[in-house]
């Protein structure tokens, strides 16, 4: 698609647009001006009195000569020369007698006079030049006797060159407004949208940027508040989230580069070790086996909790659901935790119902989520420490699993990115980062929640909720 500017679109369509609307009210303004002077003209020679003309005339008598001195009378006591000009025409259609005192040529055009002799009320306008190329409005009345016989007419006219020439002066403002209002619409729009266009590009210069990797791209010359301002703000808030991202993306490779190299170290190790003492010292030889097995173990999790990440980023985590015990689970977890918490100092409180707490559920996916917030306790308790399990039934549809350890504990700024992919707010305690986002999706999957509280310095509150079926009804049959 052919690149077209946004200021020659506007132009293009608003402009043009604009310029046809001004042109049209233009034409109406000076039509209706027009009309008015020209409405006023033709009132002021339609205003004589017919009546009156025949009461004049009518005292002169039935004869030519009675019509002409009737003619020369009306014509010297007429009042309005100085606005109008009169003629008046004898039955044979000469011009006997005129307002300025000249004669009239006998082949002077009179059209008003031609239509009035056929007009049913005896009186037409016409409005043209005359010989001299003076524009007039010419309006002719005729005159009849008592007995009915043509005696002559009478024909007003006013000039028009006044008016004309009023009009193109009118004519000279209108455009001139036309003008001014076109040009004071075509610079200010082009303001307007040098105002947009300019910050648009330099947003589409900074996606550029961004796209490109360099996520420090700011937009901070805009200085309204509005549409635009509030993009730019969007942008900026983009790329820096763009950069966090980026940046725990990377913390999260060296990260679990680093956790992928010590098992893979050990297990190195201990296989070259074992391939040079051969079967000379059983005693070891069990050892690095038991050492090969467990970091190879360390590294098979490692490695499905990293594909469930990829499954959980796009969307591909799939539950095979079907009816478990949650409390039964945990008791399986727990259990496993015991002789870690031995060696390691730790003790470990339990305390859950004897009752079940049944459920629809993916047993190996529950089973992860509590090792990962039991693992997460331990690794952040020290020795002597204590983290306590808990369970209870707020409603009959509902478990929550309480997890508290007195380890370290998250600082404010941290908890709530604590569950964000990547995010680590302990970078000296192994792990990747993802393994509470993952157990997050796997709460939301069994349509559960798996909530935070911490103090910093003492440490950490973990809940589970799941949904529940039928846990009244087997309550009631335990009892």
């Amino acid at each position: 698609m052919k690149y077209m500017s946004m200021t020659k679109r506007w132009f293009l369509t608003v402009a043009s647009m604009l310029s046809v609307v001004l042109i049209a009210v233009s034409f109406l303004v000076y039509a209706l001006v027009r009309n008015y002077y020209y409405g006023a003209a033709r009132m002021t020679v339609e205003a004589m009195n017919s009546g009156e003309i025949n009461s004049i005339f009518s005292l002169y008598g039935a004869s030519t000569s009675g019509f002409e001195d009737a003619a020369r009378s009306y014509v010297e006591n007429f009042q309005s020369k100085d606005k109008l000009a009169v003629w008046v025409i004898n039955s044979k259609g000469k011009v006997i007698v005129s307002s300025n005192g000249f004669s009239i040529s006998d082949d002077v055009t009179m059209p008003d006079y031609s239509d009035a002799l056929n007009s049913p009320s005896g009186t037409s306008r016409w409005t043209g030049r005359l010989p001299s190329g003076e524009k007039i409005m010419a309006y002719t009345c005729t005159y009849h006797y008592n007995n009915g016989d043509f005696g002559g007419a009478i024909r007003y006219m006013v000039s028009m060159d006044a008016i004309d020439a009023q009009l193109r002066t009118v004519a000279v403002l209108i455009t001139s407004v036309f003008v001014i209002v076109l040009g004071f619409l075509i610079i200010s729009s082009t303001l307007f949208l040098r105002s947009i266009t300019n910050p648009v590009r330099k947003i589409g210069e900074a996606a550029r940027r961004i796209a490109g990797g360099d996520f420090k791209a700011n937009i901070d010359s805009y200085p309204y508040n509005d549409e635009i301002g509030e993009l730019c703000n969007i942008i900026n808030d983009m790329a820096d989230q763009l950069g966090e991202t980026e940046r725990l993306k990377n913390d999260f490779i060296s990260t679990v580069s680093h956790e992928l190299r010590t098992p893979l170290t050990a297990i190195r190790g201990w296989g070259e070790t074992l391939q040079q003492i051969g079967d000379s010292d059983p005693e070891t030889t069990r050892r690095g086996m038991e050492i090969i097995i467990s970091e190879a173990t360390r590294l098979n999790d490692m490695v499905e909790e990293l594909l469930d990440f990829s499954r959980m980023s796009s969307g591909r985590m799939k539950l095979n659901s079907e009816r478990i015990d949650y409390l039964a689970e945990l008791d399986e977890v727990v259990f496993s935790f015991k002789e870690r918490s031995i060696r390691e100092g730790i003790e470990i409180n339990y305390n859950v119902p004897t009752f079940p707490a049944p459920g629809n559920g993916d047993p190996a996916r529950i089973k992860q989520v509590f090792i990962n917030v039991l693992d997460n306790a331990m690794k952040y308790t020290e020795q002597g420490g204590k983290i306590s399990v808990s369970a209870e039934l707020p409603s009959p549809a509902e478990l929550t699993v309480t997890v508290t350890d007195t380890g370290c504990g998250i600082a404010p700024e941290d908890l709530p990115h604590i569950k964000e992919k990547f995010y680590k707010a302990n970078n000296t305690v192994r792990g990747s980062g993802i393994g509470l986002a993952v157990c997050d999706e796997i709460m939301n999957l069994h349509g559960g929640r798996l909530d935070i509280d911490s103090i910093y310095g003492q440490g950490t509150t973990v809940r589970l909720i799941f949904p529940l079926e039928n846990a009244a009804s087997q309550e009631n049959e335990n009892e």
